[in-house]
């Protein structure tokens, strides 16, 4: 399973890239959609605008945790879960990444994750990965991005 994440505006792209992003459901910034390898295509079409790679199954289930919405804007917990028919989270997470189960098949659960921008900013929003940037595919190095999004909005709350 693929975490991408919308790291560039869309203002002035394309025809084909627009709708890469459309079904690929990252219409703002900081979006993060999870996605299996068949959408590949779609995710190469947005390289210039997106980073990816392969999420974890701690990794994924601290997002389901902390970023999971129902409709409502309802946090995915494990009393909603159990309404659903669902043991917890931790099996949810495993299913999803085994690719017994899809996001679409959970009832009323929202597709994207809205994340903050991570802490300490992006490096460059014009240059890949390899050159020390923001842009492409990173491999499990988007967990370590995903961890500095969920602490990016814990920064200054609490704090003296």
């Amino acid at each position: 399973m693929l975490a991408v994440i919308k790291v560039r505006g869309s203002n002035k792209t394309d025809v084909h890239i627009r709708r890469a992003f459309q079904e690929l459901r990252l219409l703002k910034n900081n979006h993060l959609v999870l996605v299996d390898e068949s959408q590949i295509g779609q995710v190469r079409k947005a390289k210039d605008y997106v980073t990816w790679g392969e999420i974890d199954e701690e990794h994924l289930l601290k997002l389901l945790q902390e970023r999971g919405r129902m409709t409502g804007n309802k946090p995915l917990d494990d009393t909603v879960l159990n309404e659903l028919g669902f043991g917890s989270l931790k099996e949810v997470a495993s299913k999803l990444l085994d690719g017994s189960l899809k996001i679409r098949d959970i009832e009323n659960m929202k597709p994207v994750f809205r994340m903050n921008p991570p802490r300490k900013g992006y490096h460059s929003t014009k240059r890949t990965v390899k050159t020390k940037g923001a842009l492409g595919y990173r491999g499990k190095d988007i967990n370590k991005l995903i961890d500095a999004m969920l602490e990016g909005g814990k920064s200054g709350q609490g704090e003296n």
